[in-house]
C-alpha cells in the first residue's frame, strides 16, 4: 500500500482525504503510512496524537516541504489540495521541485475546472470572480506536467460542503457543474494507485447536483 503525503489536509478536500486515510491507518492489517504538512500548530498537535506523521509548517517554506518529503520517503504518493493565493502556484511549484530533488515519483494535483486548456469554457462572470486563482493553478499544472513526476490532474467543478453521494464522474471533455468535497476525496483515493490515470487530466463533476450553499474553488 503506497504511503500518502498530503498537502492541504487542514481543511476542505484535503481534510476529507485525510479521513479516508485514517480509515486505512486504523486497520490492524496493512496500515497506511500518512504524512502531512499542516500550518496550524494546534491542529498539527492533535493529528500527531492520532498517530500521524505531521510537519507543522507552510507549503511555501522550503525547509517545511523538504522535511515532509523526507519523512514520507521516495515511495510516497503526493496529493496536493492546496488552495490559497500564495500556495496555488508557488507552494505547488516548491512541492514539485522538492519531490524531483528527493526522488519521489507520483503526484496528484487538485486544481479546478477552467484551468489550463479548459480556460475558454469559463464564463466571463467566473473569470471575474475566480480568474486569478485559476491562472495560478494553471501555472502549477504546467509545472507538474513538465516535471519528471507521474502526475494526475483533477479539476473539480464548484465545490460543495455536503456528504458524498458517490455520483461524481470523471470526464476528459468539456465539463461544467458542481461536486462535493467528499466525493473529490473519494476519487483521489481511488486514483492514486490506478496506473490508467497516469499523465491524465480529469474534470470531476456530479451531473444535476444543485445546492444553495456557497461555492468556491479551494
Amino acid at each position: 500500500m503506497k504511503p500518502w503525503l498530503i498537502f492541504g489536509a487542514g481543511h476542505g478536500v484535503g481534510a476529507h482525504l485525510l479521513a479516508l486515510a485514517n480509515q486505512h491507518t486504523d486497520a490492524a492489517a496493512n496500515p497506511r503510512s500518512v504524512t502531512l504538512l499542516i500550518r496550524n500548530q494546534q491542529q498539527a498537535e492533535e493529528l500527531r496524537r492520532q498517530g500521524l506523521t505531521v510537519v507543522c509548517g507552510d507549503a511555501c517554506d522550503p525547509a517545511s516541504v523538504l522535511k515532509a518529503c523526507q519523512l514520507a520517503g521516495p515511495e510516497a504518493a503526493i496529493i496536493s489540495t492546496l488552495g490559497s493565493r500564495s500556495a496555488d502556484y508557488q507552494g505547488n511549484r516548491l512541492i514539485i521541485d522538492t519531490a524531483e530533488q528527493l526522488g519521489l515519483k507520483r503526484m496528484l494535483l487538485v486544481t479546478s475546472i477552467g484551468c489550463g486548456d479548459s480556460w475558454p469554457t469559463l464564463s466571463p462572470a467566473a473569470r471575474k470572480v475566480f480568474g486569478q486563482a485559476v491562472r495560478e493553478k494553471s501555472l502549477a499544472e504546467s509545472w507538474l506536467q513538465t516535471s519528471n513526476l507521474i502526475y494526475t490532474l483533477i479539476r473539480p467543478g464548484g465545490l460543495l460542503d455536503k456528504p458524498a453521494t458517490g455520483k461524481a464522474i470523471r470526464l476528459q471533455t468539456e465539463a461544467h457543474g458542481r461536486v462535493t468535497r467528499a466525493d473529490v476525496a473519494q476519487h483521489l483515493s481511488l486514483i492514486i494507485e490506478d496506473t490508467t490515470t497516469y499523465h491524465q487530466v480529469f474534470a470531476l463533476v456530479e451531473p444535476g447536483l444543485i445546492s444553495s450553499l456557497v461555492i468556491n474553488i479551494s
